[in-house]
């Protein structure tokens, strides 16, 4: 963790405040809302700083004057209710604009992510993610509603009370305007170490998410391998670092809350004093006595305000600096800038490899995959096998692009991918993968993902012919039927025929299958291989399987070894040639018989 105390090189470089220009960015889109808060917010502090005036003339012309008293109080009362009127319009235009630009954000950020490539997801936590999209966006929705208010309402009630106060006595107001640079020196210096506190302690509530999110979600293993106790204190040592950077904050906070009130009262203090002997003297009335000390008490209330909201300020400062990273990053995959359309063939696609070598990332010290070279025809069913960690799923990720190749090229249908859409790439393949991804939605939303515009006659064909009807007609609502997260009411095997149709669904011709029978059991595993079987037919199909029994009757088998193409040839040629894949196929053909 680096060190709190001491500003980052990007901190140094950005004012204290800098990122706050991100929200400004979002909130000046509703300027109207704005209007009304500044509106609402200077009634409200003109409201403010007539009640001294208020009084003043209570004294001087009712008291001492003997004039009609209630006339004075009458005044008072109006000025209460305008003061009511005003503070409930502010209220509600700033909180509108919080909730709005929060919401603005939010998507804005969401927008961005979903832009980005895989790598940016291996780089950067979901978990810390997640976080910042929640524990941050609360944080500047406290400063765009409440925080960023106080702090303008108290600048213009210190600003407007400072001028009144030099209209009721000069000499009094320029004493206590002596203090002033000395409380400022005490906000921005304590404020610079204050900011630094906040951004590591919202870094360490991202680290409690984190950890929540991954241990809740591998409740299964935590519990069979009896490590709650283990994850129990693994979250509490987070949770406790966590709380030892929010107690210096904290502490730090308040000592600078100390100085700055000691400070401004202590000068308050004195200035009343000499104001006192002034009255003794008959320089100053009652009156004009009594409204310098009210004036005072809420300019002294006001700046010494200003420290708390300066802390708040500097906290949204580094929430809106994290959320910015996330809403400026860059993906390195993107549409050229004049996309070269991709020609359909009547069957199928034409997928080739030529010369293609891949590191991933995250892995640069190891290469998964060394100059693979594959022509695949429009309509070949071409299947990949190999031992774990051999490249095949490398190669199905490269084929949809979610990674560009170290060198090399990927063509789709004689169209380098990088000269296309990644889009329109996408759109012309069907992927099933090995671990089934199943949205916190209903059924019927869940197929749809294969295509959002499908009817539910389409969407009962697709289930039928992934051998997922039974199970769905069963559930308590059909379609509408909500799966829980993660698919959580469906079995393994449910949950692989449910990703199935949804593939099905989307009609591509270029199919990816990852292990996509992996979890079905024998009969549900036929009945699925018969209706690949017939969906494979005039279309590219890539099957990837560690069971070798279910590829023996692709047109061509590609064997991979270490990133390498070994061997490539039907069933029948690669057993005959009594290499990797005819080793790899008499032990699982011998562990069958033996069970």
């Amino acid at each position: 963790m680096e060190d709190v105390d001491q500003p980052s090189p990007r901190d140094k470089a950005r004012p204290p405040l800098g990122s706050l220009a991100m929200i400004w960015r979002f909130a000046s889109r509703y300027p109207g809302r704005i209007a009304g808060a500044l509106a609402a917010l200077l009634i409200s502090s003109a409201a403010t700083l007539a009640i001294p005036s208020g009084f003043r003339l209570v004294i001087d012309r009712g008291f001492m004057g003997g004039g009609d008293i209630s006339r004075w109080f009458e005044y008072l009362f109006l000025i209460v209710v305008v003061l009511a009127l005003a503070t409930a319009a502010r209220f509600y235009f700033v909180s509108w604009l919080g909730e709005r630009v929060v919401a603005d954000i939010r998507s804005a950020t969401q927008a961005n992510l979903l832009r980005q490539e895989p790598r940016f997801f291996e780089e950067n936590r979901p978990s810390e993610i997640a976080s910042r999209m929640t524990a941050d966006t609360a944080i500047i929705d406290q400063v765009v509603g409440s925080t960023v208010s106080i702090a303008l309402r108290n600048v213009v009630t210190g600003t407007g009370g400072l001028i009144y106060l030099f209209a009721l006595a000069p000499k009094l107001a320029g004493l206590l305007l002596l203090g002033i640079p000395v409380i400022l020196v005490a906000i921005i210096g304590l404020g610079r170490r204050v900011r630094a506190l906040s951004r590591a302690s919202q870094d360490r509530l991202a680290d409690v998410g984190s950890v929540t999110s991954e241990t809740l979600g591998a409740m299964k293993i935590v519990q069979a391998f009896g490590q709650e106790g283990r994850e129990a204190a693994r979250f509490d040592s987070t949770v406790e670092a966590g709380f030892a950077t929010a107690r210096r904050r904290i502490a730090l906070r308040a000592a600078m809350t100390a100085i700055v009130i000691a400070l401004v009262f202590g000068s308050i203090t004195a200035v009343m004093w000499q104001g006192a002997l002034d009255v003794a003297a008959g320089r100053l009335s009652g009156g004009s006595i009594a409204a310098f000390v009210l004036t005072g008490g809420l300019v002294a209330g006001a700046f010494g305000a200003l420290s708390e909201t300066w802390g708040d300020l500097l906290r949204g400062a580094g929430a809106a600096g994290r959320l910015h990273e996330l809403m400026s990053a860059v993906p390195q995959i993107t549409p050229p800038p004049r996309p070269v359309p991709v020609p359909r063939t009547e069957h199928g696609a034409h997928l080739q490899f030529e010369d293609v070598h891949f590191r991933y990332p995250t892995r640069p010290d190891q290469a998964a995959l060394h100059g693979i070279s594959v022509d695949i025809a429009p309509g070949e069913t071409v299947a990949i096998v190999g031992p774990s960690g051999a490249g095949k799923s490398t190669l199905i990720q490269l084929a949809l692009r979610f990674y560009d190749p170290d060198s090399g090229v990927i063509r789709l249908n004689d169209v380098p991918l990088p000269e296309a859409d990644p889009a329109e790439v996408r759109g012309m393949m069907a992927m099933v993968p090995q671990e089934s991804i199943i949205f916190a939605a209903s059924a019927r939303d869940n197929l749809r993902y294969g295509r959002w515009d499908a009817s539910d006659e389409q969407i009962w064909a697709a289930a039928r012919a992934a051998n997922a009807e039974g199970f769905l007609r069963a559930l308590p609502q059909g379609l509408d039927s909500f799966l829980g997260e993660g698919g959580a009411r469906l079995s393994g095997g449910q949950r692989q025929r449910l990703s199935i149709a949804r593939a099905l669904l989307r009609d591509a011709p270029i199919l990816l299958l990852d292990e996509a029978t992996s979890a079905l059991d024998a009969e549900s595993e036929r009945l699925v291989q018969d209706a690949l079987g017939r969906l494979m037919q005039g279309r590219t199909t890539i099957v990837i399987a560690h069971r070798l029994a279910t590829v023996r009757a692709a047109d061509r088998i590609l064997v991979l070894d270490e990133g390498r193409l070994v061997e490539q040839g039907d069933h029948a040629t690669l057993m005959r040639q009594k290499g990797l894949y005819a080793r790899l196929a008499n032990l699982q053909f011998q562990d069958v018989a033996a069970g």
